[in-house]
C-alpha cells in the first residue's frame, strides 16, 4: 500500500493547529492536520466547568470571526471550543481527527519526515507541532500517594461536587488555582489557598479592560529573554471579570499560606513568603496604574478618573500571623487540588527539536531541526503567544518561513550547471597545450 504524502503535517486541531490552517490554505501551501480526539478538545475535557476566557470576547478571537454575543463577555469554554469548530469549518480546514501522531523521525535517504499514526505511516516535507502547553499535568512530588487523601490536578477538577465532603487545599494561585479556590469558597467550601509569586494585573482600569491597556502600553509584545523565566499571572474573567485580590478573598473566608514545600507524617509545611508574594502582586497591579495614568495624560485621553483603585484592603491575619505548617487531619483537609502547571511533551518528536530536558529549541517557532516548526507555545515570540489572538500572529509567521523554504527548494537554475570534472580537465589540457592562446574576443564575449 502506498504511503500517504503531504507538503506540511500540522500535529494538534486546537487553536494554534487551526490557525495554521487558515495561514497555510491562504499561501496555497497543501497540508493536513492531525488532532487525536476532536477540535479543541483541551477546552472540553480539560478544564472545569465554569471556566471562561481569561480575555473578553472582543479581544480572545481570531480576526476572521467573532464571537456571538456581547463583546465585553468572557465566553465559556464550550463556546470557545465550539468557536475553533466554526472557524476550522469556515476556512474549510483539511483536519482529520481521531489520529494520533506517534513518531515523527527523517529518513537518511531522502528529505522530509517519516510520521508514524496511529491510522499508518504519513510522509511529510515540513511537520509543525501545534499541540499546545498544556500536556502533561505536573504535581510535585510533595505529597505521597499512600497519604489517604484525595489528590489531584487542575486539569482534572470539574466542580465541588466532584471532591469529597470537607476542607479543600488548592495548591497554586495564579489564574486557574485563584479561580477554583474563589468557586470552592463561594459554594461553601473551607478553602486554604497556597500561594508563590505571581503577576497580578487590573481586571480592568478607568474603563478600560486590562488587555487594552496591555495592547496600548506595548506590552503583549514584550519578548522574553531565552534565558529569564516569566511569572504568570493571577487573572480571572469569572462572574463578569474581576480582579484577582487575595485580601479580599481572605476576607470572605478563604485562608491564604504561602508557598507548598514539604510534608511529613500528615503535615504540610509553608514557606515563610505569604506577604512578600501577595505584596509582590501589588507592585505588577500598581505599576499597570501607573503607565496607564502617564499614557492617559501623555496622549490626553478623556478616561474616567478611578483612584479607588489604588486603595488596597487590609491584610487579613493570615498575612500578618502566616501559617508555617498545617496537620491535614486537624485541619479537615480531604483533598488537594494542584494548580502548579504544566510540563512540554515532545516524546513523540524522534529529531534534534528539542533539547536533553525535552524543551523544544526554536527561534519564533523555527525549530533547529530544518522542517520542524513549534506554534502555541507560552512566549514563542512574544508575551501574547500562548493567547488565542496571539497564536494567529505566531501562525503567520511559521507559515512565512514555510513558504520561503518552499520557493528555495522549487528554484532550478536558468542555465544548467557545468560538470566541474570535465571543465577542469578541459582548462588543464588547454594549460598543457602550447598551441592555445588566448583571444581577447572570447575574452569579451
Amino acid at each position: 500500500m502506498p504511503v500517504e504524502k503531504i507538503e506540511v503535517l500540522v500535529v494538534g486541531a486546537g487553536q494554534a493547529g487551526v490557525a495554521m490552517s487558515e495561514h497555510l490554505g491562504r499561501a496555497g501551501v497543501p497540508h493536513l492536520v492531525l488532532e487525536r480526539a476532536r477540535i479543541a478538545e483541551g477546552w472540553r475535557t480539560s478544564r472545569w466547568d465554569s471556566l471562561v476566557a481569561n480575555g473578553p470576547a472582543w479581544h480572545d478571537r481570531f480576526p476572521g470571526l467573532k464571537f456571538a454575543g456581547d463583546p465585553d463577555a468572557f465566553v465559556g469554554k464550550e463556546a470557545v471550543a465550539d468557536y475553533f469548530v466554526d472557524y476550522a469549518s469556515k476556512i474549510a480546514a483539511p483536519i482529520r481527527c481521531g489520529v494520533e501522531v506517534t513518531s515523527v523521525q527523517r529518513p537518511a535517504d531522502r528529505p522530509g519526515f517519516r510520521v508514524e499514526t496511529s491510522q499508518g505511516p504519513i510522509e511529510a516535507r515540513y511537520v509543525v507541532a501545534a499541540t499546545g502547553p498544556f500536556q502533561r499535568p505536573v504535581m510535585p512530588p510533595i505529597m505521597p500517594e499512600t497519604a489517604g487523601i484525595v489528590q489531584i490536578h487542575s486539569a482534572d477538577y470539574r466542580n465541588p461536587a466532584q471532591l469529597p465532603a470537607g476542607a479543600v487545599l488548592v495548591v497554586g494561585a495564579v489564574s486557574s488555582g485563584a479561580q477554583i479556590a474563589d468557586e470552592l469558597n463561594r459554594a461553601g467550601r473551607r478553602v486554604y489557598l497556597s500561594v508563590g509569586p505571581h503577576g497580578r494585573p487590573p481586571r480592568a482600569y478607568r474603563g478600560r479592560d486590562f488587555v487594552w491597556w496591555l495592547g496600548v502600553l506595548n506590552k503583549w509584545d514584550v519578548e522574553a529573554p531565552p534565558t529569564t523565566d516569566h511569572v504568570t499571572i493571577a487573572v480571572s474573567g469569572a462572574y463578569g471579570g474581576q480582579t484577582v485580590e487575595f485580601r479580599r478573598l481572605a476576607a470572605e473566608g478563604l485562608t491564604l499560606v504561602g508557598r507548598t514545600s514539604s510534608c511529613s507524617n500528615g503535615v504540610l509545611g509553608f514557606a515563610p513568603d505569604l506577604g512578600d508574594n501577595v505584596r509582590g502582586g501589588d507592585m505588577d497591579y500598581l505599576s499597570v496604574l501607573d503607565e496607564a495614568d502617564a499614557y492617559v495624560a501623555r496622549n490626553g485621553l478623556d478616561l474616567p478618573q478611578e483612584p479607588q483603585a489604588r486603595d488596597l484592603p487590609p491584610d487579613p491575619a493570615c498575612m500578618i500571623n502566616p501559617i508555617l505548617s498545617l496537620d491535614l487531619k486537624a485541619a479537615g483537609i480531604t483533598s488537594i487540588i494542584w494548580a502548579t502547571g504544566f510540563a512540554l511533551d515532545f516524546g513523540w518528536l524522534k529529531v534534534a527539536a528539542c533539547d536533553d530536558h525535552g524543551q523544544p529549541r526554536h527561534r519564533r517557532g523555527v525549530s533547529a531541526e530544518p522542517g520542524v516548526y513549534f506554534v502555541g507555545l507560552p512566549w514563542l515570540s512574544r508575551r501574547g503567544s500562548a493567547f488565542i489572538w496571539g497564536v494567529w500572529h505566531d501562525a503567520k509567521f511559521v507559515t512565512d518561513h514555510i513558504v520561503k523554504q518552499r520557493s528555495y527548494l522549487a528554484y532550478e537554475p536558468a542555465t544548467p550547471p557545468l560538470d566541474t570534472t570535465q571543465t577542469s580537465a578541459g582548462l588543464s589540457a588547454q594549460v598543457r597545450s602550447p598551441r592555445h592562446q588566448p583571444n581577447p574576443s572570447e575574452a569579451i564575449r
